[in-house]
């Protein structure tokens, strides 16, 4: 059988991890690099043995399957522009800077017939399996996701560029309409919010409390959950965790049994899969946009407060 052909648009950090996991994927042959910047699509083509190229056209001619991780404005265009070549495309996250140009996406997968699968990379980090293999009826979240200041994603706040993740990942495990939202936001270091909270209720009566700063001196990104009869905390960064029950009138508490793994290379794999198959990812373009329309009003909320 022969190997899937894979390709990078968009030479930056994250597509440089992109060209590392593909190249390093059995039944995955790293073909071709794009960017705007010849030198640096040429630099990461060199170090994992792909081909320059100059166009979009160039690289659908020479792949199946492409991760898109160009600046967010510039994520319809471009992936829009592959699936109409043929090309099956992971879109990094967010989907979009709008949730129209998400919905675009979207259709031209749906026209296409080409998979779209959006780069939120903790579904694929081992811990999720934990929480959804024991998690049922989820009435508590907290999330918390902190980091250092990046020097990248500037154009965006810290909603969109590090609590994307776990709204994804709350919408996918509450499965509930919102009811309301409230939010507040610092700006520190650049324009836009560096540090927000953000406390959402759901028409179930969950609610999830959740933190982002991309102005901490460590690094941290935990998650617990609570329910009826226990409550799971979750690390993502150690890939670690612990679950809580009751026994009678005791708290019992236990380790939770976590496979480690990387998760790109599990998302990668999971996506050449999906695209070998022709079968709907495990996150759709219709949930990366659901993630973006709830960050996109968190961050309308926040921008509210930073005018009073």
């Amino acid at each position: 059988m022969q190997n899937i052909r894979a390709g990078v648009a968009g030479a930056g950090a994250m597509g440089r991890n992109h060209a590392r996991v593909y190249s390093q994927l059995s039944d995955v042959d790293l073909t071709v690099v794009y960017d705007a910047d010849a030198a640096r699509a040429e630099a990461i083509a060199s170090e994992f043995g792909a081909t320059p190229v100059s166009s979009l056209e160039e690289l659908a001619e020479r792949c199946d399957v492409a991760s898109v991780a160009v600046p967010t404005v510039a994520h319809r265009e471009v992936g829009c522009r592959l699936m109409d070549l043929g090309v099956h495309v992971l879109m990094e996250k967010p989907i979009a800077p709008t949730v129209e140009d998400a919905r675009v996406l979207v259709e031209t997968s749906q026209r296409t017939g080409k998979v779209l699968q959006i780069g939120h990379i903790e579904r694929f980090n081992p811990v999720m399996q934990e929480l959804e293999k024991k998690l049922t009826h989820p009435r508590f979240i907290e999330a918390h996701r902190l980091s250092p200041f990046p020097n990248r994603s500037i154009d965006i706040g810290v909603v969109l560029d590090l609590m994307i993740h776990d709204l994804e990942i709350i919408l996918h495990l509450v499965n509930s309409p919102i009811a309301t939202i409230d939010a507040v936001g610092v700006s520190v270091l650049t324009p836009n919010e560096d540090i927000a909270n953000a406390r959402i209720r759901f028409e179930n009566g969950c609610v999830a409390n959740v933190t982002a700063s991309r102005i901490s001196p460590d690094k941290m990104r935990k998650i617990r959950v609570f329910q009826e009869d226990c409550y799971l905390s979750l690390d993502y960064q150690e890939q670690s965790g612990q679950v809580h029950w009751r026994d009678g009138m005791q708290i019992q508490r236990g380790t939770v049994e976590v496979e480690p793994g990387e998760p790109l290379k599990l998302e990668l794999d999971a996506f050449v899969r999906s695209a070998a198959a022709g079968v709907t990812p495990k996150v759709s373009g219709q949930q990366g946009t659901a993630a973006l329309g709830v960050a996109l009003e968190i961050t309308r909320i926040i921008r509210e407060g930073f005018a009073r």
